[in-house]
């Protein structure tokens, strides 16, 4: 299964012997799999079976699921009630008669009357048959619709990727800076260790510590193997089966801190900390509009 979109439509007909089915199926993000039912009532009792198509091919979004049948005929029954339509010119025939009144029937007030155009076959229970077509119709209503997503999850998934090239060439970049900044880290290191020396004599095991943690919280270098290595799995999701929206969701929360990391250690550095704080602001840009993607896919 390719990555998908959760945004989605599709729409079959299907004539049967006893009348035109339309379905029309709609889908749009969600956390999880939100189905929603329009159904007519005679055909209410196909909602758990239709249910279990739509979660054998669907595992997430919000989907509207939107069904009507018009009969085209009924075997050996009027288009119209008339047994009511009998009553009717009866009670208007006896009327008549009854108070002098002359005048011929209104055929559209009558058509009007409540019940008069339900014929015995909308009362009738849906057969086998209906029902078969039915399922049908949802089948093939559930082809068109992952065809669909999986055009636009491709179209997403390709833009997606290209943006994660950008982070890795952003970070590239970035550590060539850093390369070139090793006496900056030192000067601030050497700038940070006098502070503390200045007034006071330190152990040289203390010395040791403070030394190592700053160099920690000046340095990079690990942050920046870590952002590669994400932009580097994110492109393994993309080009994965299944559902990826979650996962994807979480490696793009750990992209954005390292991001964010980086931010906070380039700050003191002149002018090449400026520069370091452009690429990675940018980077962080690429992520969050990856992220805004990812909302969207399945």
């Amino acid at each position: 299964m390719s990555v998908r979109s959760m945004t989605g439509f599709a729409q079959v007909r299907k004539t049967v012997a006893e009348g035109e089915i339309l379905l029309t199926l709609k889908s749009v993000n969600h956390r999880g799999l939100d189905l929603h039912f329009h159904l007519p009532p005679e055909l209410d009792s196909l909602e758990s079976r239709i249910r279990g198509l739509l979660k054998d091919s669907v595992v997430r979004g919000h989907l509207q699921v939107h069904l009507t049948f018009t009969r085209t005929r009924a075997a050996g029954a009027a288009p119209w009630n008339r047994a009511l339509m009998d009553a009717y010119m009866q009670a208007f025939q006896e009327a008549a008669a009854l108070y002098g009144i002359e005048g011929r029937p209104d055929l559209n007030a009558a058509l009007a009357i409540p019940g008069m155009l339900v014929s015995a076959a909308e009362e009738q229970e849906t057969g086998e048959e209906v029902a078969q077509s039915v399922l049908e119709s949802v089948a093939e209503a559930i082809a068109v619709l992952n065809v669909f997503r999986e055009r636009e999850g491709a179209a997403m998934a390709l833009e997606m990727r290209q943006r994660g090239e950008t982070v890795c060439e952003l970070a590239a970049r970035i550590e060539t800076i850093r390369a070139g900044a090793v006496a900056a880290f030192q000067k601030r290191l050497r700038e940070r260790l006098a502070e503390l020396l200045h007034g006071a004599g330190l152990e040289p095991q203390r010395l040791a510590q403070e030394a190592a943690v700053l160099a920690d919280r000046s340095d990079i270098a690990e942050e920046l193997v870590r952002l590669r290595t994400h932009a580097a799995q994110l492109d393994a999701l993309l080009a994965g089966n299944g559902e990826i929206g979650k996962r994807l969701d979480f490696l793009l929360q750990e992209m954005n801190r390292e991001a964010n990391t980086i931010l906070s250690k380039t700050g003191g550095l002149g002018d090449l900390g400026l520069t370091i704080t452009e690429l990675a602001l940018a980077a962080k840009s690429e992520i969050d509009k990856i992220r805004e993607q990812s909302l969207n896919l399945e």
